[in-house]
């Protein structure tokens, strides 16, 4: 059960926009396996893609099982692209979702080959979309130019080895739930981490020990790929599923980046060997050795990175940079170890800034141009890590949010909150608030956001808040010539302007509130990192 305590201004990682947060579906908690076994592993069904040739085709395929991630697979992806699309429950079709050969991410060299793990959506029908040009070399025709498109060449057929990959991530267990990422981190304090334990993670899977560098110099950004569309709960998941697809079907021997954060700000150990140390990865091929790579779990072509995944990244990354004495905004020369995969020669030296992206040394758009043009903020959010947050800040953290809509409409600094003291804060259920100078606001779906200020907040506050009998707010005060109503779910406070009191009315019953003398109202939640009982 919560506990109220006061929560001073500390250094922002919640979410910025209200939303409804949903219970963090993990595999148990450190101490707890005998309690709460680890879910078993995805169900990964590879299926074959057969008249595949030259140019566009599109092969539609059903699974009895849902599944909600696909990929595809093939000993040669070169000139070929894909894209997938899953049916929906009443049977139309979603929005089609590149999946991004993974060029840069995993060893270099043979074996086979794949494209991103793409999220749709749990479904049991997908259509996948695949354009193959035809390889270029001696003795092949050239394309008549008036065809409009690329002719499969019958003395040089494409590949037939593409494969479909269907993969089930698995359910976490329903009597597991923890808190969402917490409402405020103290400067230096990193975000809570989701380790391999509890995501699920098969070690046994692994392959020789992990390569540890002699620190780290820079951090990479990544995105995955597919549906933003996805909710708390699936994440573990989603995590779990990108693990097996790197590890069981394309042979590497773990996990590719070094962390990963999704939506919700939930922070995701990644490859095996200790956060805190310099574990070599395998997210960005020529410049994996002295950097840690990142990655956001979505799509960041057109949608930019929700404001707490995109702060959490940065803090993350602010974290891990300055246990080597990094400095988030410097600049870093790195030498290219060369390969397929990266646009720099063997040998290069390449100065770029101590965080940057995928794109910027390899032969992909990874993170997508949205979380691209959001870089400047990463950086500058991991550059104030150990640097309190401030009232302007915390402003700019509410935007796109109820509240700060409340808020703004209100007046904003200028109104009879004041300016705010707290990020926005999980309160009880569904509810959210901020705490400002002069008063809160509080939202919640059925509430709406709605503020609390003066005798009527502390004669509330003294009453439990939204967990005592009168509920969330569903008004602002209302002025009567003898009182100053405000609106509950389920009664009223009223403050009497002659005799300064105030009064609670549930079902017709008069209660009157003995006050503090003006003494403002504490509202506080109380945090239990992930891996911790509460």
């Amino acid at each position: 059960m919560s506990c109220r305590r006061q929560l001073p201004s500390l250094l922002f990682s919640a979410v910025a926009a209200t939303a409804v947060m949903m219970p963090l579906a993990v595999y148990g908690l450190p101490g707890d396996d005998a309690d709460h076994p680890v879910a078993t592993a995805p169900l990964i069904v590879e299926r074959p893609l057969t008249g595949v040739g030259g140019g566009e085709t599109i092969r539609e395929l059903h699974q009895d099982t849902p599944f909600a991630m696909v990929a595809l697979t093939a000993d040669d992806l070169s000139g070929t692209s894909a894209s997938v699309r899953a049916k929906k429950a009443d049977g139309s079709w979603g929005p089609w979702y590149d999946a991004e050969n993974l060029e840069g991410v995993g060893p270099d060299g043979g074996g086979v080959k794949g494209t991103d793990p793409v999220f749709v959506g749990h479904t049991t029908d997908v259509q996948i979309k695949v354009d193959r040009s035809v390889p270029e070399g001696p003795g092949l025709r050239a394309p008549k130019p008036d065809l409009g498109y690329v002719p499969a060449n019958a003395e040089r057929p494409l590949g037939q080895d593409l494969k479909a990959v269907l993969i089930s991530p698995p359910q976490a267990p329903v009597d597991i739930s923890s808190i969402p990422p917490e409402a405020a981190t103290p400067p230096g304090v990193p975000p809570a981490i989701i380790g391999r334990a509890q995501w699920g993670a098969n070690e046994s899977e692994l392959c020789g020990k992990p390569v540890y560098d002699n620190g780290v110099r820079a951090g990479i950004v990544h995105h995955t790929a597919g549906s933003n569309d996805y909710a708390p709960e699936d994440s573990a998941g989603i995590v779990r599923s990108i693990f097996e697809y790197h590890t069981r079907t394309l042979g590497w021997c773990d996990i590719a980046y070094n962390a990963l954060v999704d939506k919700y700000g939930q922070v995701f150990e990644g490859r095996a060997g200790g956060m805190d140390r310099p574990v070599e990865g395998a997210h960005t091929g020529g410049f994996n050795a002295d950097t840690w790579g990142v990655a956001m779990l979505g799509n960041f072509d057109l949608i930019p990175p929700t404001p707490i995944q995109l702060r959490t990244t940065g803090r993350l990354l602010g974290w891990r940079l300055g246990l080597d004495h990094v400095d988030p905004l410097g600049s870093v020369t790195l030498t290219s170890a060369g390969g397929s995969f990266t646009k720099f020669p063997g040998g290069t030296p390449v100065t770029l800034p101590t965080i940057f992206t995928h794109r910027d040394v390899g032969n992909t758009d990874c993170p997508g141009n949205a979380a691209y043009a959001a870089m400047p903020l990463l950086r500058d959010t991991a550059a104030h890590f150990n640097t309190p947050i401030g009232p302007r800040d915390l402003a700019d953290t509410l935007r796109g949010g109820a509240i700060y809509g409340k808020w703004a409409q209100m007046g904003g600094d200028a109104s009879p909150l004041g300016a705010p003291q707290t990020p926005e804060t999980p309160g009880d259920g569904a509810s959210r608030y901020v705490t400002f100078d002069k008063g809160a606001l509080y939202w919640s779906p059925d509430s709406g956001a709605e503020p609390v200020t003066g005798a009527i907040y502390e004669a509330w506050g003294l009453l439990g808040f939204e967990r005592g009998a009168l509920g969330l707010p569903t008004s602002g005060e209302i002025q009567e010539p003898q009182w100053i109503v405000q609106n509950f779910q389920h009664g009223t406070l009223n403050f009497d302007r002659e005799h300064g009191t105030v009064t609670r009315v549930i079902d017709g019953v008069e209660l009157e509130i003995p006050l503090h003398q003006g003494d403002a109202p504490v509202q506080l939640e109380r945090f239990t990192p992930i891996g911790n009982k509460a």
